[in-house]
């Protein structure tokens, strides 16, 4: 198959494929017999994470296989489901367009939307006519605290509470951390933890008024640090130093030379 073909017919064929050898694997391979939705729930946040590598590194040959690999979890789920007479895989698919139909009124009714952001509001508010007690209800626990913060932000936002201006939201900002700086002065151990998530909070808040994602961001940092650092001890290998036998000063003449490289 061509890169990038839109045929109908060749797609279905190859999801049919991939359906084929799910059947295939759950009745013949030792290994695929024993999985259970648990052993497997592990395994699906792993790949989850190993897609979200290959987006942040724009490698689109290594995105089209997590993809993939996400998709045979999906079959995976289906296929177990199937097996307790619970769903399958077309109960799955149906679920999913029947709710994208009823939170999409702008598509397929006659509700008039401006642009993202009232989509977004009209979304959450949809949610609640659906049953959810709270807005924040739909927010995972087990999410990572800093995507949480983020899901917890906009839910609130979709129902007005929120900031006006981004210089407001700086403004909290900036007043989160002379809170923190206060308790880090009074060497209260509890108050400093509360204060700085605190900040890590208005941080986050301020991003989303950037559209910036702070989980890209600091990945992104995270990912710098390492190729410098590497690239650092590397430089150092060949000139058979220790890092630990160098000050600070001689360490970051190699740390100014490393960001130059991957500046």
């Amino acid at each position: 198959m061509n890169p990038g073909n839109n045929d109908r017919e060749a797609q279905l064929k190859a999801f049919n494929r991939l359906l084929d050898i799910m059947d295939d694997l759950r009745e013949q391979c030792p290994w695929d017999k024993k999985q259970t939705m648990e052993t497997l729930r592990h395994l699906t946040i792993e790949e989850t994470y190993e897609l979200g590598d290959a987006i942040l590194d724009n490698d689109l040959d290594e995105i089209k296989k997590e993809l993939g690999d996400l998709l045979l979890h999906i079959v995976f789920y289906s296929k177990i489901g199937s097996e307790k007479n619970s769903f399958d895989i077309a109960d799955v698919a149906h679920s999913i367009s029947e709710k994208l139909i009823v939170r999409h009124p702008h598509i397929y009714s006659d509700v008039k939307v401006q642009n993202a952001e009232d989509v977004k509001r009209n979304w959450e508010q949809i949610k609640i006519a659906e049953g959810k007690e709270s807005v924040l209800e739909g927010v995972p626990k087990s999410l990572p605290a800093m995507v949480k913060a983020t899901r917890i932000q906009e839910k609130a936002a979709g129902f007005g509470f929120d900031w006006e201006k981004p210089h407001q939201v700086w403004d909290k900002v900036e007043e989160e951390l002379q809170e923190f700086q206060d308790e880090v002065k009074n060497k209260q151990k509890g108050r400093m933890e509360s204060e700085l998530g605190d900040v890590f909070f208005a941080l986050i808040n301020y991003a989303r008024f950037l559209d910036i994602s702070p989980e890209n961001a600091l990945e992104l940092t995270n990912k710098k640090f390492i190729k410098r650092f590497q690239h650092m001890e590397a430089q150092l290998k060949i000139e058979n130093k220790s890092m630990q036998d160098l000050s600070l000063a001689e360490l970051d003449i190699y740390w100014e030379k490393a960001k130059k490289v991957f500046r």
